[in-house]
């Protein structure tokens, strides 16, 4: 794989261009970042020790798409790459991780074709104020959202992009942690366990002493109804259709991104994450409110027609599933209160997570409401 960002050369001086002649056809770009501007000298300096030449003639610009970490379309040379770090503010333990995430991309394109290569990465905080990792870019767009406006999704490419969904993370599971030196990652024994109780923890910080009962409800029951650990496999730990590149003509995948949760772990967490975001055409209004995957479209295969595909692609036991998608809708439903603590009133740039108090709190009775069987 040719490396796209050249080393040793000298860097370029500051200099007036027109920005726009040069972007990349696919990149969704917002016109202006509503935040503090990085140091960009900084990052310059700290990447020319490191014979990788950021190109200030080019004013980085940020990604359009995203709830969270700070993605920004930068210029390496003759080549384009992506600058990533988190999102300003206090950060959930485990979340955005800059370091897991190089460490998985440098290697995982050995062996999985669809993770982009980490470049450089950075943990000198005063650099840009926090970690921050460089990773190759892939042309290409994000289908986000459940009524996408940038692409026609007819019925035959709802079903093309179900079958991608499942493929890939087939693919993914099926590669060899050791041959990708990535044995090492996590720590598998306990795994489910572990995520009762994190994900626990982050529901008493997201909502305190407000905790609503039906989170109590389904934290006791999951911790009576924990399986047996059978296969460990690498894990994306966000896998969903907007964590996807896909080319514009075809919508074939060109990547998989946003790997900094990525761990080792029992497989079926990361089917019960995507399908916590897939809705189906009939589910309850909070799902259609999630606006994640336009999977309620036609031609999109079932929630439960996914899970079947995966199972039989993986000849996986789903038998105890329900475990998986309970404690993945409550994932959700956390991480939405989380984002909501991101709305500031007097922030236009925050409007986004405004709604996401009231989300959260319809995700828990969704995710309650399929524990006890009334709702799939």
């Amino acid at each position: 794989m040719r490396n796209p960002c050249p080393l040793n050369r000298p860097m370029r001086p500051p200099e007036t261009m027109d920005d726009t002649a040069l972007l990349p056809r696919s990149a969704l770009l917002l016109s202006a970042f509503d935040g503090p501007q990085p140091d960009w000298m900084a990052a310059a300096k700290y990447l020319s020790a490191r014979g990788i030449e950021l190109d200030l003639g080019f004013t980085p610009r940020r990604f359009a798409t995203g709830h969270a970490n700070l993605n920004f379309l930068v210029r390496c040379g003759e080549h384009w790459a992506v600058l990533r770090r988190p999102p300003n503010g206090p950060l959930p333990a485990g979340a955005h991780d800059m370091a897991r995430e190089h460490k998985v991309l440098s290697r995982l394109h050995e062996q999985f074709p669809l993770a982009p290569r980490s470049l450089a990465y950075c943990a000198d905080e005063s650099v840009l104020g926090a970690p921050f990792l460089l990773v190759e870019y892939r042309d290409g767009i994000v289908i986000s959202g459940s009524k996408p406006a940038h692409v026609h999704l007819d019925r035959e490419r709802g079903a093309q992009l179900s079958r991608q969904m499942i493929r890939v993370l087939t693919e993914l599971h099926r590669v060899d942690p050791r041959a990708v030196g990535l044995d090492g990652l996590g720590r598998p024994d306990g795994f489910l366990q572990r995520a009762v109780k994190g994900w626990g923890q982050r529901a008493a910080q997201a909502w305190g002493a407000n905790r609503p009962p039906e989170a109590e409800a389904v934290l006791a029951w999951l911790t009576t109804h924990i399986p047996a650990a059978r296969e460990t496999s690498l894990l994306h730990c966000d896998f969903k259709l907007d964590n996807f590149i896909v080319d514009p003509d075809t919508l074939e995948p060109v990547a998989l991104v946003d790997w900094d949760m990525s761990t080792r772990g029992d497989p079926l967490f990361d089917l019960a994450t995507l399908l916590s975001y897939w809705a189906d055409a009939n589910d309850p209004e909070v799902m259609h409110d999630l606006d994640q995957m336009p999977t309620a479209q036609p031609g999109f295969a079932s929630r439960d027609d996914a899970l079947q595909a995966y199972a039989i692609a993986t000849r996986r036991d789903v038998s105890q599933f329900l475990f998986h998608r309970v404690l993945c809708l409550l994932k959700l439903a956390v991480v939405f209160a989380q984002l909501h603590k991101r709305w500031d009133p007097v922030d236009p740039g925050t409007n986004k997570y405004a709604r996401f108090e009231k989300l959260s709190l319809e995700l828990l009775k969704y995710c309650d409401s399929v524990r006890q069987g009334h709702l799939h």
